[in-house]
């Protein structure tokens, strides 16, 4: 059983919407990732694996931050630079840069990080919200700040950030 599947079955999430309808962080396990100098964390539940990058192939008319696809033992894959998406500065990518291949609301969807950590628990009551200012990244993809020992991770948004109308990409249900 690999770590994806251990931290599936033995995490207890459960995710909630607040009032106001902004997104409220959930108890259990979470991936820590880099981008620049900053670590972000995402719900390991939402990660199917990761993969070390490799060129996509490039789509016309595709958004810049949309690197191409790639065909992943069948599916097509979309890959997105979250540097791009977070309107982060561009690097060159290396031997760390990885794709983090992750399932959102049904969606098979490609994210390019520089590099990834850990993973780490996180109760709840961790999760502090995040202060609402102008920033490069929308304050909707951020679900809230956890510290983790000396570290201060950026726990993000995935359905929010990677949604099908986020990625101006059109459902792929049969209707």
């Amino acid at each position: 059983m690999d770590t994806t599947n251990a931290a599936r079955s033995s995490s207890q999430h459960s995710g909630a919407q607040s009032s106001a309808g902004q997104s409220v962080a959930a108890s259990g396990q979470y991936l820590t990732l880099r981008l620049g100098s900053e670590e972000y964390a995402i719900d390991i539940l939402r990660v199917q694996e990761i993969r070390s990058y490799e060129e996509p192939t490039r789509m016309v008319n595709a958004p810049s931050y949309i690197k191409g696809v790639v065909n992943l033992r069948g599916v097509i894959v979309p890959i997105v630079d979250l540097r791009m998406k977070l309107n982060l500065e561009k690097v060159e990518y290396n031997e760390f840069t990885v794709v983090i291949i992750l399932n959102v609301r049904g969606t098979v969807i490609g994210a390019v990080v520089d590099s990834v950590s850990d993973v780490v628990t996180l109760s709840a009551q961790a999760i502090k919200p995040a202060p609402q200012f102008e920033a490069a990244i929308d304050a909707r993809f951020i679900t809230g700040l956890a510290n983790v020992g000396e570290r201060m991770l950026i726990v993000m948004n995935m359905d929010a950030l990677m949604s099908n109308a986020e990625m101006g990409m059109l459902s792929s249900s049969l209707g």
